[in-house]
């Protein structure tokens, strides 16, 4: 049982951390790393399946809250809105390979799913971005 909370809490931070919360899954998966009692490979998926799956949850809330964008409790102003479009639309869709980046991946997420950006391609970018980050992350920390 407390493997699988190990697990599901690696998970949960993951997830999280791809939203605006400011939590950091790379601090709990170097733990975990250190502590030597779990499969590598293992870490590596579960980590990257929260953190992928949190920047999707960012997408589909780019894709639908927008709609309320005129509201006076929507948190974007229209300037920042603008201002992310642009940049967005400027350098498109591998811009999402910078998703893991902190302060400017999880906005990607949500730009992407405003600007309607085809859910496979994004998935393919974030993945591949996520896995990368958490591939060095664990190569630096074993070495």
């Amino acid at each position: 049982m407390i493997e699988l909370s190990v697990y599901a809490g690696l998970f949960f931070v993951a997830l999280l951390s791809a939203s605006i919360l400011p939590l950091q899954s790379e601090a709990v998966l170097v733990g975990l790393l250190l502590s030597e009692s779990h499969p590598v490979w293992l870490l590596l998926v579960v980590a990257s399946t929260g953190n992928v799956l949190g920047s999707l949850l960012n997408w589909y809330l780019g894709k639908y809250l927008q709609h309320f964008q005129h509201r006076r409790w929507f948190p974007v102003k229209p300037t920042q809105l603008d201002k992310a479009s642009r940049w967005y639309q400027k350098y498109g869709k591998w811009s999402l390979l910078l998703s893991w980046v902190p302060v400017i991946g999880d906005p990607l997420t949500v730009m992407a799913g405003i600007l309607r950006e085809p859910v496979l391609p994004f998935l393919l970018l974030v993945t591949v971005a996520k896995v990368s980050r958490y591939l060095v992350l664990a190569g630096i920390t074993l070495i």
